[in-house]
């Protein structure tokens, strides 16, 4: 999954960009809500960890803009007060749960699984192109009936073409998406990475859904190239 932390503390953000990315997922953070707010009309978020005191807009504010705004993507309020008028605050806000710090990761990842697991009903839970089926929430790819084994990285980099189905990919997108990165290092990392997913599909059988297009990116598409 891809999350975004919007936390103004960096001890925090970064305890919490750390964890997130040892357990697989892709993880941007931003220190104040106008950042946050930028990022979520950039990125398409599959779980949002706000803090409730944040500069330049709070998360309560941020919270009720997105959802103002149509972004449905579940809130996890991160707040260090535990009162009850401030926990509803950020529920009438939109949040979908809160937690109080300090907490434990383990419980923070609980809750993760949770907001989750209530959207697992939509697109973001399984993805399907052609033969090939993608479970995001058990992180699970399938040929047909065949089950692939991807790395972590692999796994992001199907993901990504998975949410963007017949659309050029470019490397720069790839970068900036799967890599976390704002720069072309200018090496073959991500070919490399594109050569071993496509075997890995093409084992079973699947025709060259990951395609190069030359000049421009790669794209998953049905067909030859």
């Amino acid at each position: 999954m891809r999350i975004l932390v919007v936390e103004d503390d960096s001890q925090t953000a970064r305890f919490l960009k750390q964890g997130l990315e040892e357990e697989g997922h892709a993880v941007d953070v931003a220190a104040d809500g106008e950042e946050g707010s930028h990022l979520c009309h950039i990125y398409l978020y599959d779980l949002i960890l706000l803090d409730i005191q944040i500069p330049k807009r709070t998360g309560l504010e941020l919270s009720a803009d997105l959802r103002r705004e149509g972004i449905d993507t579940p809130i996890l309020m991160l707040t260090g007060r535990d009162s009850t008028p401030d926990v509803v605050r950020g529920l009438n806000a939109d949040a979908d749960d809160y937690l109080t710090k300090p907490f434990d990761f383990d419980e923070l990842l609980a809750r993760v699984a949770a907001l989750t697991r209530r959207r697992s009903g939509s697109v973001s839970g399984v993805l399907h192109f052609g033969n090939l089926q993608v479970d995001r929430l058990n992180r699970q790819v399938r040929v047909g009936h065949r089950r692939v084994e991807l790395s972590p990285r692999e796994f992001r980099l199907l993901e990504h073409f998975m949410l963007h189905p017949e659309q050029v990919v470019t490397r720069v997108q790839l970068l900036q998406q799967v890599w976390d990165m704002s720069f072309d290092p200018e090496t073959n990392m991500i070919d490399a990475h594109i050569s071993n997913l496509r075997k890995k599909l093409e084992r079973y059988g699947d025709p060259r859904l990951l395609q190069t297009i030359r000049g421009a990116g790669y794209a998953l598409r049905l067909g030859d190239e």
